[in-house]
């Protein structure tokens, strides 16, 4: 059986399976009450069960290890899919500190690079780790920070593990494209129910932090030298998760021009502002879905480029970004509102409580 047909049946597989359980989790998420009570900024209005990424991860992995198979490397980026399946859930039940989800997260970075798939972009050790732990730690929160809006980061889950799957064929791997095509499978049969109008189940922080983790590991691991490209390689598969980071960019910047607080809830990620011209969550969803498609597809095309074609697309792509951020910002019908002095020192205190932030929608 050739690869392709591999990846192709364990998405078909993941899918079908995590259309099973997802059922399931909705019935043990309501039973123990593991539910996400809709309170300050967060959009929906009823009380709506967590437990997505639990099935979306109990889909994929088996799957992944049936079809794929298990290398060094797969391994260890299941060790730690499991890991962030289980911080994440905690914290979608009591919150974490962001402090200890940081300091796991950069862990497992470290980790990855310490046994050899990391990024080896540089001459430097100390650079190549440095850039290996802020790909992991970026990804993780970008994907958990695209989790604010029914089938947001599931659609863009499901299109930026499709890619990552693609790289990893392109070079052989096997194993991480099973993982990467399961993971993708797996998001295209929860979204079934998170796409419901009501939301049947959100992902929660169970499952956009192993999402995060596991197209970051599976892109890093499989590209980490690129055809000699060296650093050009982070810039040639960049474009394969180009939707979250953009949007983590938006936020950092718009916040910071506007001096809102950085780790704050709010509406003001690119879900919300397509939310206002789209109109229904199904909407934004297919868009992203379908931008990061044509995203993916520039990534996976400049795998055979030279260094230097690599670094002017690049370029040019980050001079695109930069333009968009500005006009998503700058638009009165695209930017968020400003918030008053008393929003703000409203905001700064929620951090101190035990809420829930970015995370859910």
């Amino acid at each position: 059986m050739s690869d392709g047909v591999t990846a192709a049946l364990a998405f078909v597989f993941a899918f079908a399976v995590a259309a099973t359980l997802t059922p399931v989790a909705i019935s043990v998420a309501w039973r123990v009450g593991f539910l996400d009570t809709p309170v300050g900024h967060k959009r929906h209005d009823r009380a709506t069960p967590y437990l997505g990424g639990a099935a979306v991860v109990l889909a994929a992995l088996p799957v992944a290890v049936l079809l794929g198979g298990v290398d060094a490397a797969a391994a260890w980026i299941l060790g730690g899919a499991v890991l962030m399946t289980v911080v994440g859930t905690i914290d979608d039940r009591r919150m974490l500190g962001p402090l200890a989800r940081l300091a796991i997260e950069a862990g497992l970075g470290v980790l990855l690079w310490a046994v050899g798939f990391g990024w080896s972009a540089f001459n430097s050790d100390i650079a190549s780790l440095a850039l290996s732990v802020v790909w992991v730690v970026g990804l993780v929160n970008a994907f958990n920070l695209m989790d604010n809006l029914d089938g947001a980061a599931g659609s863009v889950g499901l299109v930026c593990a499709a890619g990552a799957g693609g790289v990893a064929l392109v070079y052989g791997s096997i194993a991480m494209a099973g993982l990467a095509f399961a993971l993708s499978g797996a998001l295209a049969g929860f979204l079934l129910y998170n796409l419901r109008r009501p939301s049947r189940i959100f992902l929660g922080d169970g499952g956009s932090m192993p999402v995060g983790f596991v197209i970051a590991a599976v892109l890093m691991a499989a590209s980490r030298d690129v055809g000699g490209l060296g650093a050009a390689a982070v810039v040639a598969v960049a474009p394969i998760v180009g939707l979250p980071i953009l949007d983590t960019t938006l936020v950092m910047v718009s916040r910071a021009r506007r001096g809102a607080p950085l780790l704050s809830g709010g509406q003001d990620h690119l879900t919300h502002r397509l939310l206002g011209r789209l109109g229904t969550p199904r909407r934004v969803a297919l868009t992203l879905a379908l931008a990061q498609a044509a995203l993916c597809a520039i990534g996976l095309g400049l795998l055979g480029a030279s260094g230097a074609v690599v670094i002017a697309i690049g370029i040019a792509y980050i001079g695109l970004g930069a333009l968009a951020i500005m006009v998503l910002d700058l638009s009165p019908s695209l930017r968020p509102a400003v918030l008053t002095r008393a929003e703000r020192a409203a905001a700064r205190a929620a951090l101190r409580k035990p809420a829930r932030q970015e995370s859910a929608p």
